[in-house]
């Protein structure tokens, strides 16, 4: 069989039909073949396309509800034999057996059903084998075959085919086929991460609480990723380097699930501090829609477990101001006004030119205030019609509007040459230890939940110092402790009377001297350094109440 000379074959089935019947007219003008299956071929035929059901090549029908249709050697000999190899082309005429020469195939839609709330038994139905196979098949013999997977390709594809299979460039025919392994990766990831649990089971009403809980997680021996790019950003960290933004194709994240409603395009800064601020405002929950963090809920059981006494907090309108990645203000209102003015005046000059993110409705006066200021973004989950009216009016301002709390369960980052995995930190105490003569006034205690809360979006080494809900000075990203709590102590105007949140334990009793000397009442910290003996004594010597919480919360 001469290879230059054989009939065209194309194989056709596709879930999604956009542009398919433009697709297959061309070739059948042309004088190729199409086999197709199922929907397909009834979709073609009704467009007139004349169609060969694939049962007329394999000689085998349909059978167990559509499970197997391509899955035959007379399919796969056709796509895998090397055209170049007489052997190939021999044992293919022996067989009585036919070449396919192109394959347009798209999946069933795993990455949206796994998303849908559906049963295991019913999201497993969902899991194509046929497809992938019938496009690894092509793209592994993509020097003859052309395997299509997007119908953005279509085009190109036929621009291409009118000079002839034979002339098509062999770049146009690798990169094709390099889509296809792209897909089937990320396809059989998203599998690979449902069936591993790895989401935390995300269905439509997001993860159980009980399943959030990871403590009894194995990581398999192999970590999958399931990505869809999302964009090319102009420009990532800094101008000279690119930069592409990929989301989560198997569940819809906070970022996925944003809605942009004014401003420029978002770029690579934009993104990390828009993530960082929404995390923040999800950790202390939505005003009339429950808990932000899935886990957060068992959170608030174990405080009411170690503070029985503890009163539910009425200040729950939370605002976060972000710059360079991290806090420069974080504060609890009983309304968003009174969030916001005590999030801005932890400090006024570094929220210029910052993103400010909210976890209730803006509303116009509020908005008033935000318009006054230079920001990059201000998030929230809604916004009044009139709020959204006078932010508008800043055209460069992004306003991004979010249907969820952050959810994730688990954060990568990125290290040369691997990647690494662990458990978000959702853990906010294990223990409420009083560790010095002092105890904690009980109008203090709130605070420093608060401010356990807050230090765990602060980069190390970080010190909060609170009062009434809010942040009165941060400090953070510093290289040893002591810094970090003058800048904190020294941004607060020293802290009248306020309280004082460490990520880390204090091995020497130096940040509590300073704290004693800026009026600090309260120190809430992890504890368990070596010399834990001596922060306590200089609190016990200046009448400074310290809890150790057992829990730390490195940020690096």
């Amino acid at each position: 069989m001469d290879p230059e000379i054989y009939p065209k074959r194309a194989l056709i089935s596709v879930f999604n039909k956009e542009g398919v019947s433009e697709l297959a007219s061309f070739l059948s003008g042309s004088g190729w073949e199409i086999l197709s299956t199922g929907g397909t071929s009834k979709y073609l035929q009704d467009k007139g396309i004349g169609v060969t059901d694939i049962a007329s090549v394999t000689g085998f029908p349909e059978c167990l509800d559509g499970r197997v249709k391509t899955l035959h050697p007379a399919v796969h000999a056709g796509l895998l034999a090397r055209r170049d190899l007489p052997s190939h082309m021999e044992t293919l005429e022996k067989l009585g057996l036919g070449t396919i020469d192109l394959v347009c195939v798209n999946l069933y839609p795993f990455f949206e059903k796994v998303q849908a709330g559906l049963t295991l038994e019913e999201t497993v139905e969902f899991i194509d084998i046929g497809g992938p196979s019938m496009l690894r098949s092509a793209a592994k013999n993509f020097k003859a075959v052309l395997v299509l997977t997007d119908p953005a390709d279509y085009g190109e594809a036929i621009e291409g085919l009118k000079g002839g299979l034979k002339n098509l460039p062999d770049p146009l025919r690798r990169r094709l086929a390099g889509k296809v392994f792209d897909l089937t990766a990320a396809y059989d990831a998203a599998i690979a991460r449902y069936l591993l649990d790895l989401n935390g089971d995300q269905g439509a009403a997001g993860p159980r609480a009980d399943q959030v809980r990871s403590s009894e997680l194995e990581f398999p021996p192999f970590w999958p990723l399931s990505l869809k790019k999302g964009g090319t950003l102009r420009y990532g960290e800094n101008g000279h380097q690119k930069a592409a933004l990929y989301l989560t194709a198997d569940r819809r994240g906070a970022l996925g699930g944003m809605e942009q409603l004014n401003g420029k395009e978002l770029g690579y800064n934009n993104i990390r501090d828009l993530d960082l601020a929404w995390k923040a405002v999800s950790a202390f929950g939505f005003p009339g829609s429950g808990p932000g963090y899935p886990s957060q809920a068992a959170g608030e059981a174990e405080l009411k477990r170690l503070l029985p006494d503890l009163p539910e907090e009425k200040q729950r309108v939370c605002c976060v101001a972000v710059k360079h990645n991290t806090p420069c203000g974080i504060a609890l209102g009983s309304a968003l006004p009174e969030a916001y003015e005590k999030a801005y005046a932890c400090d006024p000059l570094s929220i210029f030119g910052g993103i400010v993110a909210v976890n209730t409705r803006v509303d116009a006066g509020t908005a008033e205030k935000l318009a006054g200021l230079f920001l990059e973004i201000v998030a929230a989950p809604d916004f009044e019609p009139e709020a959204l009216e006078i932010l508008k009016k800043k055209k460069n301002l992004r306003i991004m509007r979010a249907s969820g709390a952050a959810r994730e369960t688990l954060e990568c980052i990125s290290v040369d040459g691997g990647l690494l995995v662990q458990e978000a930190d959702r853990d906010l105490l294990d223990k409420w230890d009083v560790v010095t003569r002092t105890a904690p006034a009980p109008h203090d205690i709130p605070d420093m939940i608060f401010g356990m809360r807050a230090v765990s979006f602060v980069k190390s080494n970080a010190i909060v110092v609170i009062k009434n809900r809010a942040a009165l000075g941060i400090g953070g990203g510093q290289t040893n402790r002591v810094w970090a709590a003058e800048q904190a102590l020294g941004r607060a105007e020293g802290g009248a009377a306020g309280v004082l949140a460490s990520d880390a334990f204090f091995p020497f009793p130096d940040v509590a001297e300073r704290a004693a000397a800026a009026g600090i009442r309260a120190i809430v910290q992890p504890g368990g350094s070596m010399r834990d003996k001596e922060s306590v004594e200089a609190c016990d010597k200046h009448g400074i109440a310290m809890v150790f919480t057992g829990t730390r919360h490195f940020k690096h």
